[in-house]
């Protein structure tokens, strides 16, 4: 089970992170935020994506929306979406629970800056119906992610 892995990995590399599971689904972004008492953007989206024979995952806050221009910049070519299928080969997570924890296999992690604004985030914790609270320093402390500036600014 991908929450096991996901338990197994915070509990070597922070032990103080309880995972959250609730009875609600907290697959998508509004049912989280339903589930977890905060606003949809406070929520930590986890995307999976490639850039030729590159494959990455990147954190970003609930609202966020990739922008085309800056990731193509960041990343050196134009950004696809992985399949549902690589997306749970490579995480070992069921899409709606995949985080950047416990994962199936190394991948690169990025954080984007996105998520600053807020003290804690919600990521989900490999299943469905789970999640941690978080800051997002500590996200990219644990994952070894690198921050990125790519998604449009949400008040524009």
């Amino acid at each position: 089970m991908s929450i096991d892995s996901v338990r197994a990995h915070l509990s070597e590399a922070a032990p103080e992170i309880t995972i959250i599971e609730t009875e609600a689904s907290s697959a998508t972004v509004e049912e989280a935020a339903a589930a977890h008492g905060v606003a949809p953007a406070q929520i930590a989206k986890t995307l999976s994506f490639s850039v030729k024979d590159d494959r990455f995952l990147l954190v970003a806050r609930g609202d966020a929306r990739i922008d085309n221009k800056k990731a193509k910049a960041a990343f050196g070519g134009k950004v696809r979406m992985l399949s549902l299928d690589d997306v749970e080969t490579i995480t070992g997570h069921p899409v709606g629970g995949v985080c950047p924890f416990g994962l199936a296999q190394p991948i690169t992690v990025y954080c984007d800056v996105s998520l600053q604004a807020f003290d804690e985030v919600y990521p989900a914790a490999g299943a469905r119906n789970a999640a941690i609270r978080i800051t997002p320093e500590r996200i990219a402390e644990i994952t070894g992610a690198d921050w990125v500036d790519v998604c449009q600014d949400p008040a524009a």
